[in-house]
């Protein structure tokens, strides 16, 4: 998952499906995506959703 930060919050720029994460966690010995998504269910708010541009 590509965050930004913006004036507005965070913006979610890409989901991957399938995520290189095997460096990160080797090296931390921690689930990272696990802790991604726990964070994203902790924080997740419902609101408008606006696109600027195509892509």
């Amino acid at each position: 998952v590509d965050l930004l930060r913006s004036n507005h919050g965070p913006v979610v720029m890409e989901v991957n499906s399938s995520p290189g994460l095997e460096g990160i966690e080797n090296a931390s010995g921690k689930n990272v995506a696990d802790a991604v998504i726990q964070f994203i269910e902790k924080n997740a708010r419902p609101g408008r959703t606006r696109s600027r541009g195509q892509g």
